[in-house]
């Protein structure tokens, strides 16, 4: 009993001692964690060790409900060491860097339609790609019709700031011709069309039904065999089973429609009818989980990955109930994403590996 008793005392006397040493050297403590940090975090590249093929990461999960912990909606696919993102919700720009890619590095921006929760993180994505490799354009970005009052609308507001940038860091940092973005739209299509083929990799646009909002679409992205298949907002599609037939992965946006209710009915009677109205309004132009469930088998797509999530939840233990009855009807994988989330597809296999950047 005594000899525990002296260990007990000599242990508390070495963590007041420790405890004491760590106050004492905070400041010289905190630099060398710092420093250690900024080694290891800092210029993170995981593109570059990225085996051959389509890759995919999800910068933005989230929707326009507040969300600490989801972004706005916006997704990379890289084919090769080529990258790209489609759609630019807020936030989406700093998780890019948040997950060790290379913002300079964006090949181009395609976007699926002009409301504000998947465009309202355009002015950081330009300026980060901009500033973070001496790109000497702008950075490109494809959209249906509608696009060039978009892209005219946010280089107008960031004019300003493009000064301010190239005055304080110089021309050859920050050149003024690379600054913003170039619109290069395409005409809204009620077919399947191509709209970006280059070094191996097709993308295609397709129409959705995400009424009253028009023009809306879907891409999908195919690289050596391949494919990935992105919905866009929309509610149930046969436009998105068609054209994601035989796809190895289908992004799709999820919102659980008795979830949403709940939340309608309590905004009315907190007194907040607007709201709740908007929450009501919702439901019909988005496709709930066990309707993209039942999407994915048809395409026969070999895993579903549910982005764009309506309502935000606070944890992943209300995962089986946002996802309803989706698993009993789609027999493959289903995966509600997350932030920093990546799929990688490497060519010459049909393996899906899973992991997260965070």
């Amino acid at each position: 009993m005594r000899k525990s008793l002296r260990l007990l005392v000599a242990l508390a006397v070495l963590i007041a001692l420790c405890g004491g040493a760590a106050m004492l050297f905070q400041q010289q403590i905190g630099m060398w964690v710092f420093k250690r940090g900024v080694e290891r975090g800092v210029g993170r590249d995981h593109l570059a060790g990225l085996p051959d093929g389509l890759h995919v990461a999800l910068c933005g999960t989230g929707s326009p409900l507040p969300n600490r912990d989801r972004a706005g909606a916006c997704t990379v696919v890289i084919a090769g060491k080529a990258m790209f993102v489609v759609d630019a919700g807020e936030g989406g720009a700093r998780n890019i860097s948040l997950m060790g890619l290379p913002n300079g590095q964006i090949k181009a921006l395609f976007l699926t339609h002009y409301h504000s929760d998947h465009i309202d993180g355009m002015g950081p994505m330009m300026l980060l790609r901009w500033t973070g490799s001496g790109n000497k354009a702008p950075l490109p970005v494809y959209g249906p019709t509608g696009l060039d009052q978009v892209i005219g609308g946010f280089d107008a507001a960031y004019a300003l700031d493009n000064g301010y940038r190239t005055a304080h860091h110089g021309p050859v940092v920050t050149p003024p011709a690379a600054a913003g973005a170039t619109a290069l739209p395409f005409a809204t299509p009620t077919e399947p069309v191509v709209v970006y083929e280059a070094d191996g990799l097709r993308v295609t646009a397709f129409p959705v039904d995400h009424r009253p909002v028009q023009p809306a679409v879907g891409y999908r992205f195919d690289y050596k065999g391949r494919s990935v298949v992105l919905s866009g907002d929309t509610a149930p599609s046969k436009m998105v089973e068609r054209v994601a037939k035989g796809a190895d992965l289908l992004v799709h946006e999820a919102l659980q429609p008795e979830m949403v209710k709940l939340i309608a009915a309590q905004l009315k009677a907190s007194g907040r009818p607007q709201t709740g109205q908007i929450m009501d309004d919702i439901l019909d132009y988005h496709a709930g989980p066990a309707q993209a469930a039942d999407s994915a088998k048809v395409a026969g797509v070999r895993m579903l990955v549910l982005s764009h999530i309506v309502p935000p939840y606070p944890s992943r233990y209300l995962d089986a109930a946002f996802l309803g009855d989706a698993k009993r009807r789609y027999p493959g994988p289903i995966v509600v994403g997350e932030d920093g989330d990546f799929y990688s597809l490497p060519a010459g296999s049909t393996a899906i590996t899973r992991g997260n950047w965070f």
